[in-house]
C-alpha cells in the first residue's frame, strides 16, 4: 500500500516542461497514426473480423485521447516560461484560453477536495461538468454524494470511501452516476487521505474521470472479439461436418476398382478429390462407380454451386438419388430429367451440372449425358478428344427441362477421363484446361492403371493453387 499524504509534507518537484511538451507532441503524433488507420478501414458490418479491428482502433483512440489530456493537464500545471523582454517593435500576443470547453477532452477529468475539519469542499470546474452540475449549486459534501450514484453502485463507493477516512486505504475503483440531466456515465476514482501532523485523517483528495466512452470501447472490443470467435468456431463446426459428410458420402474404396468383377471387358476405375487452395472451401462436387444389377457399370461425377454443409448436403440428397435411379435401371438422358425434377424442387435452391455414363462390358458401348457439364475425354492411340455432348442444361436451371442420351463404341485399351470444371479452372492461368487435359495424350498412352492416369492428371494440375474443388475419375477398358 502506498504511504499516506501529509498535509505537510512538501511535494515533488514537477517534471521539466520540455519534457512534457515532447510527449505530448508524440501523443499527437501517435493518436493521428491511429486514426488514420481507423478511416482507411474498410468495414463490413457483416464481417465480424473487420469489426473487431475497428473496435480495437477506437478503443486505442481513446486512450490515446485520455493521455493528451492528462499531459496537457500536466502542462497547466507547470511553471511559465519566462516570457521573452518586450521590444517597441513587438506586436502583442493574443492570449491563449485554456479552459476547456463543455464536453471537450480536458472536461473529463476533475479533482475534489474534502476536509473533515472544517466540512469545505473543494470541486475543479471540470468536475462540476462532469457531473453536470452547475458551479453555483455548490460542491457536493461526501454524505450528498452518493445521492447522484447510480442505486447499485452506492455500497461501493459508500465502502470505499469509509475505507479510505477510517482505515487510510487509497480509492482506485469505479461506480455510475446519474447527471442532472439524466445521462448515466462511469467514473473512475483515484483518492487517498490526507494526514495531519497527528496522524489523524484531516482531508481526503480524489481525482475522478469520466471514463464512459473508454468503457464503451472497451465492450465493443470485447463483445466483437467474442463474436469473430463465435463465427470463427460455427465455421469450424461447418467445415468439419461438411468434410465428414463428404467423406460418408463419397465411395468409400481407394485405389483401383474393376467393374464388373471376373469380367475381362471389366472397367479399371480410379478418382480422385482435390480440394481448394484454401481447403476451407468444401463444395458439392462428387464421384462414382457403381456395379449395377444389370451387369452395366454406373460412372459419374457432378458438382453443385455453394459451399460447406448446404452444398455437401444437397451433394449427398443427389447422389443417393442418382444411385437408386442407376440400380433401378433407368438411363442416363431420364435420369438427368429425374434430378433436374429433383434439384429444382428442393427446399435449397441450388444449380448443378453431372455427368452420367453407363458403360455395358458385353458390348462395350458406353451410354451416357450431360447437364451443362465438361463431356467425357476420350484417350485411344496416343491421342484424345472430348465426346460430342447431346443436349442438357444444368440441373435446377429449367423446370421440366429435357435431356438428350448419347452412345459411343469403346475398345480395348480405351481411356475415358472425367472430371469436374473445378480441375481446371486455375486462378494463374488463361490456358484452355480441357486443351492441357487432352495434352496429356501422349503421356496416358503409356499408363497401365487407371490409378497411374490419375496419378498423371493429378501431377499436371497440381494439389494446390485451385480456385474451387474438384474431381477426376478415369476408366480404362479391359481386354
Amino acid at each position: 500500500m502506498p504511504s499516506h499524504l501529509f498535509a505537510d509534507r512538501p511535494s515533488p518537484q514537477p517534471p521539466e516542461r520540455e519534457t512534457v511538451d515532447a510527449l505530448i507532441t508524440q501523443t499527437r503524433r501517435l493518436r493521428g497514426g491511429v486514426d488514420a488507420v481507423r478511416r482507411d478501414a474498410l468495414v463490413d458490418d457483416d464481417d465480424p473480423h473487420g469489426r473487431w479491428q475497428r473496435a480495437l482502433c477506437d478503443l486505442a483512440v481513446h486512450h490515446l485521447d485520455d493521455l493528451g489530456t492528462h499531459l496537457d493537464q500536466l502542462k497547466e500545471g507547470l511553471h511559465p516560461e519566462p516570457a521573452p523582454e518586450a521590444t517597441d517593435e513587438a506586436e502583442p500576443q493574443p492570449e491563449l484560453a485554456l479552459d476547456p470547453l463543455p464536453g471537450s477532452l480536458l472536461s473529463r477529468v476533475g479533482s475534489a477536495e474534502w476536509n473533515l475539519l472544517t466540512d469545505a469542499v473543494d470541486w475543479s470546474d471540470e468536475l462540476f461538468q462532469i457531473f453536470g452540475r452547475a458551479p453555483e449549486s455548490g460542491a457536493m459534501s461526501l454524505d450528498e454524494l452518493p445521492s447522484m450514484v447510480f442505486a447499485d453502485d452506492q455500497a461501493l463507493l459508500t465502502a470505499m470511501v469509509t475505507d479510505c477516512l477510517v482505515d487510510g486505504k487509497p480509492i482506485d475503483g469505479e461506480f455510475r452516476i446519474v447527471r442532472t440531466d439524466g445521462r448515466v456515465r462511469t467514473l473512475h476514482m483515484m483518492g487517498e487521505p490526507v494526514l495531519d501532523a497527528d496522524g489523524c485523517t484531516a482531508s481526503m483528495w480524489a481525482v475522478l474521470r469520466d471514463v464512459s466512452e473508454l468503457r464503451r470501447s472497451q465492450r465493443a472490443v470485447r463483445e466483437s472479439r467474442d463474436s469473430l470467435r463465435r463465427e470463427q468456431h460455427i465455421a469450424q463446426t461447418e467445415h468439419r461436418l461438411a468434410v465428414e459428410l463428404q467423406q460418408a458420402v463419397l465411395p468409400p474404396w481407394r485405389g483401383s476398382l474393376r467393374l464388373p468383377q471376373g469380367n475381362p471387358a471389366a472397367l479399371d476405375v480410379a478418382a480422385h478429390y482435390l480440394p481448394s487452395a484454401t481447403s476451407a472451401l468444401i463444395g458439392g462436387d462428387w464421384y462414382d462407380a457403381l456395379e449395377l444389377p444389370d451387369g452395366r457399370s454406373l460412372l459419374t461425377v457432378g458438382d453443385l454451386t455453394g459451399h460447406g454443409v448446404t452444398a455437401t448436403g444437397a451433394m449427398a440428397m443427389l447422389l443417393g438419388a442418382l444411385r437408386g435411379m442407376a440400380v433401378a435401371g433407368i438411363r442416363p438422358g431420364d435420369l438427368m430429367g429425374h434430378l433436374n425434377q429433383l434439384l429444382d424442387h428442393s427446399v435449397q435452391p441450388a444449380l448443378g451440372s453431372a455427368v452420367c455414363c453407363q458403360y455395358d462390358p458385353a458390348t462395350r458401348i458406353l451410354s451416357w449425358a450431360q447437364a451443362g457439364h465438361p463431356a467425357p475425354l476420350l484417350f485411344r492411340g496416343g491421342t484424345g478428344c472430348a465426346l460430342t455432348p447431346p443436349d442438357g442444361v444444368l440441373l435446377g436451371a429449367t423446370s421440366g427441362a429435357g435431356y438428350g442420351q448419347a452412345e459411343v463404341q469403346l475398345i480395348p485399351g480405351d481411356l475415358l477421363v472425367l472430371h469436374t470444371d473445378g480441375l481446371t479452372r486455375r486462378g494463374t492461368s488463361n490456358e484452355p484446361g480441357c486443351r492441357r487435359l487432352l495434352e496429356l495424350a501422349a503421356r496416358l498412352e503409356t499408363v497401365r492403371t487407371a490409378q497411374d492416369g490419375v496419378r498423371m492428371v493429378v501431377e499436371e494440375f497440381g494439389e494446390t493453387d485451385r480456385e474451387d474443388d474438384a474431381c477426376v475419375l478415369v476408366a480404362r477398358i479391359g481386354s
